[in-house]
């Protein structure tokens, strides 16, 4: 496959650079940063100021010569639920230090997750959760769904407790993020 087809830049090889949307101007550099077969990548920044089509472009480009090529690729952003969906370490920097360090999964699954559960009766759950378990953490409820911080483990405590009485429950969903991870880390 021609490189130009691979970067998704066939049939632009006789443009001017000038002409190219910042999108286009992201692969052209990542390809050229590959054509040296370089072990080390470093980007800075590759996503910025690209719409999603671009983002998910960039991301799999970025993806592509680690897991293919076996290449390293250091990347440095904001954008942190970017870095949680391309990589598998992580550092995090706050005013010119290393603050912590490891694989993301690691350290993600160290913090309490909020987690939201959608029951069929909202108030019965918080019932049975109350009189099951001490020290329930307040939960948010918005309709059928209850919000509580809880550790990896009462996450499939709670869910036992409920269907064992009775109680429908439709989803759990981890609302946990990158986010709230680094805030949680650099206020500390």
């Amino acid at each position: 496959m021609a490189c130009s087809n691979l970067w998704g830049l066939q049939g632009r090889e006789r443009d001017k650079v000038a002409g190219f949307s910042h999108g286009m101007k992201q692969r052209l550099g990542i390809a050229q940063t590959l054509l040296h077969q370089p072990d080390l990548i470093v980007l800075d920044e590759p996503t910025t100021g690209l719409d999603p089509q671009g983002i998910i472009d960039i991301r799999n480009l970025i993806l592509q010569p680690g897991n293919e090529h076996r290449k390293t690729v250091i990347l440095s952003s904001h954008n942190l639920s970017e870095i949680e969906i391309i990589s598998n370490r992580m550092v995090i920097i706050n005013q010119g230090r290393s603050v912590v360090e490891g694989t993301v999964s690691d350290l993600l699954n160290s913090e309490e997750l909020v987690v939201s559960l959608e029951v069929d009766q909202v108030e019965k759950a918080l019932r049975i959760l109350q009189e099951e378990f001490k020290d329930v953490p307040m939960p948010k409820i918005e309709g059928h769904f209850l919000e509580l911080a809880l550790s990896r483990t009462d996450v499939a405590q709670y869910n036992q407790a409920l269907v064992r009485n009775g109680l429908s429950v439709y989803s759990i969903e981890s609302k946990r993020k990158l986010e709230d991870y680094f805030i949680k880390i650099v206020n500390n």
